[in-house]
């Protein structure tokens, strides 16, 4: 039997028609996955992606939903690259009623992107440049909820890992460990964003999934680890991984659900118990204002 996302979730009952949905990182794993749900469920949809052959794709498989898709290019690696992607967006629809950041990254060797200063790469693709898309989209149309997709590997970092001088270094670079400082900024600057806001936004961890293209570009033992979790049989490894339908199951979720806590932390489509510095207020407006500066 097919999965999809939507039943996984609960909510393959729920009607978006009338509605529009911006999704990033749609063009593989739980993003793909999320695009396809809301589509299904009825919303017009617009996705991102930074592969073209990739993004046509899966935009000709929302048109087949009638979901009245686009497909619009970006590296989230380039600083230029929210502010053109909102104003691609902005040319298409007046109003958003659904944003999903689910673009994210993991790089195998340390570098810096393109920002005045330097930040760290994974940082900037993973932090920034879903906090600048949002807030030039919020200047530019209604904007209704926002869904970050984080991770449960946000536990291993904490709050001192995202102090500036932290996230402007590539010093003592480590792939797995700048990718879960990353997604702890991620579920700090939910509940940041709710709190400045009236957006329906929360965070979540999605799931496991080996396949996805998120792990093309980190370590080698890693990469080969998510390779041979992807070979073998759901039977096999069905506890410890995720397909991508299950995966994208809270997200959608959160994109879809009449009432969300706002700025929680979601996992398996509920408020979960995130770490401690999630819930720390002073990191919270730490977060936002250093995201703030460094993509003034």
């Amino acid at each position: 039997m097919t999965q999809r996302a939507e039943v996984e979730a609960g909510v393959g009952d729920a009607a978006l028609d009338g509605q529009t949905a911006f999704v990033t990182g749609a063009t593989s794993g739980v993003g793909r996955e999320v695009a396809l749900a809301l589509g299904r469920l009825g919303a017009r949809v617009v996705i991102h992606g930074r592969d073209e052959t990739r993004g046509r794709a899966v935009a000709d498989d929302l048109d087949a939903l009638d979901a009245d898709p686009a497909f619009l290019a970006g590296d989230f690696a380039d600083p230029d690259a929210p502010e053109q992607l909102a104003a691609a967006v902005a040319d298409r629809v007046d109003s958003l009623d659904i944003l999903v950041h689910a673009a994210g990254a993991h790089f195998r060797n340390a570098s810096f992107a393109d920002y005045d200063g330097g930040v760290e790469r994974t940082f900037a693709v993973n932090q920034l440049a879903p906090f600048a898309l949002t807030e030039t989209l919020r200047a530019q149309l209604s904007l209704d909820r926002v869904v970050i997709v984080s991770s449960e590997v946000h536990r291993r970092a904490d709050g001192g890992d995202l102090a500036r001088d932290a996230v402007t270094t590539l010093d003592g670079y480590e792939g797995f460990h700048a990718y879960s400082r990353s997604k702890l900024a991620n579920a700090v600057w939910a509940r940041a964003l709710a709190e400045r806001t009236d957006l329906s936004v929360a965070s979540c961890h999605p799931g496991f999934v080996p396949g996805s293209g998120l792990w093309r570009t980190t370590s080698l033992p890693l990469s080969l680890l998510m390779r041979v979790f992807d070979a073998l049989s759901q039977r096999l490894v069905g506890r410890l991984v995720d397909t991508a339908p299950e995966a994208a199951a809270t997200p959608t979720y959160l994109a879809v659900a009449d009432d969300i806590e706002r700025g929680a932390y979601y996992r398996d489509c509920a408020p979960g118990d995130p770490s401690d510095a999630v819930t720390d207020d002073a990191l919270a407006d730490h977060v936002w204002n250093v995201s703030a500066d460094l993509t003034e």
